[in-house]
Parts: structure tokens; C-alpha cells; sequence
């Protein structure tokens, strides 16, 4: 996936009330911008920190630019939640992960289980349909290890006994880990951090819910998903 614009290059001032990051950019300007991401980005908000920014293409919007990666341990780190599901459905309509190719269909945001909206349902005629949960990570304490989430979700550990509950009734059930970064082989399962969640995620394996992790290439240019990781779990 390409960004549609050049990504500008800034630094960190702060980042403040979840959704808002102070950013110097080259040419000096001192520009607030959206961050996308309502989790902790624990180790992602460092003052001083390389970051880069997409220049809103809505004239009328109120905030003009858009963080989207952060430079951290050498490597560039995508921050913005609203990429993963996109860069999913991309790598799986072109065959690129591994379980998932060859359906005929994908729908995006279907309805399913307790008042929820699956990020992709891929479909085929002659095999059950197939639930697949996104969720972005960029979280990393020990080099090489993604971890997951970075913040309690109560509405990730719904949306993880609710592909249980697809698997009950014959269908297919997914967890697509996309982790914004190309330095980690790995993906943990956070449990000190949200213990609930730990146990959600144990209970739908045990139910045969699949976990997938897939690490990416980050670039000022593009990103897009690479290597699969290992789980574990």
C-alpha cells in the first residue's frame, strides 16, 4: 500500500489527549496532527523522536496532517490503527497469507455475534465462511517479540469469544495480528497487561479459533504485510 501523498518528516514534541501529537517539521513549522491510535503506544511516544506525517487531503478538516510512523529501535514503526484491516484485505486478495488464499469472496465490516462487525468475511462456495479479525500491534518490550495489546481491551476479548462462538457453529474463525514494524520474529500475548484478554485469547484457541501474525515492510513510501510471525502463545 502506498501512501496517496508524501509522508512529511518531523519531530516528536508530545503527544496529548490520546488523539493529538505537537510535531516540529523540517521546514520549521510547529503543526498540531491526529494521532490515530488510542491505545498506550508504550515506548512510542518518546519527545524528540523521528516521526512522519500524511497531509490531509480534506481542505475543510480541521487537523491537516495525520501521524503515521515513528522512528524507534532503528526501525520505522507504524502507529495509525485505520492501515491494518486495509493492509489485510490487500495481502489476502493477492495470495501473500499463508491459510487464507483462494476464496471467492471478501466482504469488509459484515454484522455477526453480539452486535458486532467483522473486519473481513471471505466466502466460498464449497467450504464454511471464514471470520477474520484484525488487530494492529506495534508494541515491543523484548527485541524481536511483538506484544499484544499494549492497553486493557475489554472489546478485543469480545471479539475474541465471539470467533469461539463461529467455530461452535461450523464456521471459520481468524485473529490477523498486523504488526506495523519489520524488526520482530515473533508474537507474545501481553497477559500482565491485560490479563482478561490473555484468558479470552486462551479460551478461543482452545476452541479453535486460529491466531495469524504478520510483521510488514515500512517505508516512508509504502507499507505493506511481509513474513508471517511466530505465535506465541
Amino acid at each position: 500500500m502506498r501512501f496517496e501523498e508524501p509522508l512529511l518528516r518531523g519531530t516528536l514534541i508530545r503527544r496529548y489527549k490520546r488523539f493529538l501529537a505537537d510535531i516540529a517539521l523540517e521546514d520549521g513549522r510547529e503543526v498540531t496532527a491526529h494521532c490515530p491510535n488510542p491505545g498506550a503506544m508504550l515506548g512510542l511516544t518518546t519527545p524528540g523522536s523521528t516521526v512522519w506525517l500524511s497531509p490531509a487531503t480534506n481542505p475543510a478538516r480541521k487537523l491537516k496532517f495525520t501521524w503515521e510512523m515513528i522512528e524507534a529501535e532503528g526501525t520505522l514503526v507504524g502507529i495509525n490503527t485505520g492501515r491494518p484491516n486495509a493492509l489485510g484485505e490487500e495481502a489476502i486478495l493477492a495470495g501473500r497469507v499463508p491459510g487464507l488464499e483462494g476464496y471467492a469472496r471478501l466482504r469488509r465490516e459484515v454484522k455477526y455475534g453480539r452486535n458486532s462487525r467483522i473486519d473481513i468475511l471471505l466466502e466460498d462456495d464449497d467450504r464454511p465462511p471464514c471470520h477474520v479479525e484484525i488487530k494492529n500491534v506495534h508494541f515491543m518490550r523484548e527485541a524481536g517479540v511483538a506484544e499484544f495489546p499494549d492497553s486493557v481491551t475489554a472489546r478485543g476479548a469480545k471479539h475474541l469469544d465471539e470467533l469461539a462462538d463461529v467455530v461452535a457453529e461450523g464456521g471459520r474463525g481468524v485473529m490477523l495480528y498486523v504488526v506495523q514494524r519489520g524488526d520482530c520474529r515473533t508474537l507474545r500475548i501481553a497477559g500482565d497487561i491485560d490479563p482478561a484478554y490473555a484468558e479470552a485469547f486462551a479460551r478461543a484457541r482452545a476452541s479453535g479459533v486460529e491466531a495469524l501474525a504478520h510483521g510488514c515492510k515500512t517505508a516512508a513510501e509504502s507499507i505493506e504485510l511481509a513474513a508471517p510471525l511466530i505465535v506465541d502463545a
